[in-house]
């Protein structure tokens, strides 16, 4: 069964080893999540809750990659599946997202040290932005693994590796427009909503201050992950300043910066790229 979109992966001979623990992948958009999966090795596909479900290894980790769909609910459903049915121990979720701090630029990778859902409101019986009947608003990701993340990424997004040469020279930066990438980490702002204009995104920085970044995915994520008690990271790339400004091509953002920052970042965390000949998902049909 193929699906409109649907990224293809690599096919090689080894399979993950279940006792290694199950690293999950997870992105909202086929072109965030193609990069990834052209790396990774004996992949085999499974079709569940209306999801391809790609499993296999990347170096000595097993992994799963999933494309979720775009917004909190297709993002919860999809956390959920992979800890419940495929038996995710950490996950990691990944793609763009647009700038609120006035210091977080387009090009900048943002990891989350916690996300808010900045569309919930279920007052007067709870507080503005408090998760009902949890007593939180604030949800914090994995210290571990953003911690792991920001020193690959403070490692591999250098002068020198996207310099002429570099692995990473044809980002081409220049010709974008885009400065030197910076790492931040702090607050990601997700809701069910694109935020495209100067009065939402002013109106959230009103409200979260320290929010670095917005997006449709993390906080849902976040909140499956805290109630199964999943250890998860959210990982982003600054695309554009959630306003109505000028923006950059998306499409080609998403292919010579985004995709290629997450692929090096998720990389120096896992091990070297090997690269497996071609293979194309269509079989292994499980429900859904």
């Amino acid at each position: 069964m193929s699906m409109p979109n649907t990224p293809t992966v690599n096919q090689a001979t080894v399979f993950p080893r279940p006792e290694q623990g199950r690293l999950a992948i997870v992105a909202a958009m086929p072109q965030e999540l193609q990069a990834l999966l052209d790396h990774v090795q004996g992949a085999q596909c499974q079709h569940h809750a209306g999801r391809v479900f790609w499993l296999g290894q990347w170096q000595d980790r097993a992994v799963v990659l999933a494309l979720s769909g775009i917004g909190k609910v297709a993002a919860a459903t999809t956390a959920a599946v992979l800890a419940e049915r495929f038996g995710a121990q950490a996950l990691l979720f990944t793609g763009v997202a647009g700038g609120l701090a006035a210091h977080v630029a387009v090009g900048d990778v943002v990891l989350a040290d916690a996300l808010v859902q900045h569309d919930m409101d279920a007052s007067p019986l709870f507080p503005r932005y408090e998760l009902p009947g949890r007593g939180l608003t604030r949800l914090s990701a994995d210290p571990g693994l953003t911690a792991r993340l920001r020193v690959a990424a403070q490692d591999t997004l250098t002068p020198q590796s996207l310099a002429s040469g570099g692995p990473l020279a044809d980002t081409h930066l220049a010709e974008l427009g885009l400065c030197q990438p910076r790492v931040h980490e702090g607050l990601v702002l997700s809701g069910d909503r694109f935020v495209a204009s100067h009065a939402e995104s002013a109106a959230l920085r009103d409200a979260f201050p320290d929010a670095l970044a917005v997006e449709m995915e993390g906080a849902a994520v976040a909140q499956v992950c805290h109630d199964l008690d999943l250890p998860f990271a959210v990982l982003r790339v600054i695309s554009d300043r959630a306003d109505q400004s000028a923006h950059l091509d998306f499409t080609r953002f998403i292919e010579q910066v985004a995709r290629r920052y997450v692929l090096a970042i998720t990389d120096a965390c896992l091990g070297a790229v090997h690269r497996p000949a071609q293979y194309s998902c269509t079989s292994h049909h499980n429900g859904g």
